[in-house]
């Protein structure tokens, strides 16, 4: 399967036409339905359904979608990072984080690199751990800025002092905002958001202890922001990392700590043994210097 085909498959998948892409693609249309009916002959499976007006995508063709806009997303990091290697420090470096009060200490590495490296830029995926770590793993984003518990076996990392405090968002006007903190039997009978990661439901079952298995819970979201958006409906409360949450609008949405006070640690972590570009390796060693730490 040839990377120029599957951009001949993808721009048909955009365009929802053959005539269309061929004109994009600036090739004859028989070349081009001549292309797509060899790869779905050598891969043994039909992608598209072909309409009278457009043509659309069967699950087989739905499947490589997504896997092509992967495949192509690596050539093009691939290229670039191959291009950097022998001229002076540029290109993007990209990082993974969830909504974490340990986000704050991104800034000051950001700056600090980038007056020593001003042609480097960066890109700012937002995920949950799991997802940064997949994305890791296939080689899309560099360096994870991952909440524990997480399984980092394979990873060099450097496990950051400041702790992540577990919080239960409500409205101004719930009863529980006029407590100074939460309890697991005040939230036992609650309707409740937790969080969809199996590894941290697992943290706050030994925290509600007896009262885990009954608990109400309406949702699970992986991001506290979603999440948030129901705790402004009314539809719950939501137990979440604090997080980014000391920035928001306080008068529409607040918050109050669990207790016994129930905390996580977060870690800056990239792939063991990853090639990377030359400034994605040189913010990892300007990371280990600024923090003054390589704990591996």
């Amino acid at each position: 399967m040839e990377i120029r085909v599957l951009k001949y498959f993808l721009t048909v998948v955009r365009e929802q036409s053959i005539t269309r892409a061929a004109d994009v693609l600036h090739i004859t249309q028989p070349t081009l339905s001549r292309q797509l009916a060899q790869m779905e002959e050598e891969i043994g499976v039909k992608l598209f359904d072909r309409g009278s007006r457009k043509i659309s995508l069967t699950n087989e063709g739905l499947l490589l979608r997504r896997r092509a806009e992967e495949i192509l997303q690596l050539v093009d990091k691939t290229e670039k990072e191959l291009i950097e290697q022998d001229e002076q420090v540029e290109g993007k470096i990209t990082i993974g984080c969830g909504e974490l009060a340990s986000v704050q200490l991104l800034p000051d590495l950001f700056e600090s690199f980038h007056n020593k490296y001003p042609l480097v830029t960066f890109d700012i995926y937002s995920a949950t751990a799991d997802h940064v770590k997949e994305q890791i793993d296939r080689g899309l984003v560099d360096i994870g800025l991952l909440l524990e518990p997480i399984d980092i076996e394979k990873y060099d990392f450097i496990r950051l002092d400041m702790k992540e405090r577990w919080v239960v968002i409500m409205r101004p006007d719930s009863p529980l905002a006029e407590k100074e903190c939460v309890t697991a039997g005040e939230l036992a009978d609650l309707p409740l958001i937790l969080p969809r990661r199996l590894k941290v439901q697992s943290e706050l079952a030994n925290w509600f202890g007896d009262y885990y298995d009954g608990l109400n819970v309406l949702f699970t979201s992986n991001l506290s922001t979603n999440a948030s958006v129901m705790v402004s409906r009314g539809l719950g409360y939501s137990i979440v990392i604090e997080g980014m949450m000391p920035f928001w609008d306080q008068s529409k949405i607040t918050y109050r700590p669990l207790y016994p006070p129930l905390t996580a640690t977060s870690v800056l972590a990239w792939k063991r043994g990853q090639p990377f570009s030359l400034a994605a390796t040189k913010f990892i060693t300007h990371i280990k210097c600024f923090l003054g730490m390589d704990k591996t």
